[in-house]
């Protein structure tokens, strides 16, 4: 058992360490067939890589907020359309190559709304970056006058969803 758990560690399946560690020892595999039992750990492993790879592209957008859709508040009065804000966290949208501007008036969620749809976008596989507008292009007069524009040009192609 110990061999097993240092070539998983060693081969970096750490889903599967660490289910093998924690389950295989206090749940029973003996119901379970050998394809079941292999299904069970590539499933973990899968779950795993998958989250950590969610974690990352959170991190890596820069949110303002740690934002949720079903967070959001109807009942305060700011015309904020549940459907639409529903139909735009399916991130179709983005599959589609459409842009949305979120306008408002000051203090009616529009950066937490833009941080629930770009966490969508992040638990989807999307690369995202949020930054605003004012901050974006300081960004880019400051890479341009350091002469590193193409290479801040070029981290901005890669993202699919910026906010």
């Amino acid at each position: 058992m110990d061999r097993i758990m240092e070539l998983l560690s060693k081969l970096r399946f750490y889903g599967m360490l660490e289910t093998y560690r924690n389950d295989c020892r206090t749940t029973s595999s003996d119901g379970m067939t050998n394809d079941e039992f292999l299904k069970w750990l590539l499933e973990s492993e899968y779950d795993y890589r998958r989250n950590v790879s969610i974690e990352r592209l959170i991190r890596s957008a820069n949110f303002r907020y740690k934002a949720y859709m079903e967070k959001i508040d109807y009942t305060i009065k700011r015309n904020l359309d549940r459907n639409q804000l529903e139909r735009l966290a399916s991130i179709d949208f983005i599959r589609d190559g459409q842009n949305i501007f979120i306008t408002g008036s000051s203090g009616t969620s529009k950066s937490y709304i833009a941080s629930a749809i770009g966490y969508e976008a992040c638990k989807n596989g999307v690369r995202t970056l949020y930054s605003n507008a004012s901050k974006l292009m300081g960004q880019l007069k400051m890479a341009k006058n350091k002469g590193t524009i193409e290479s801040e040009m070029k981290k901005l192609k890669s993202v699919h969803c910026l906010f």
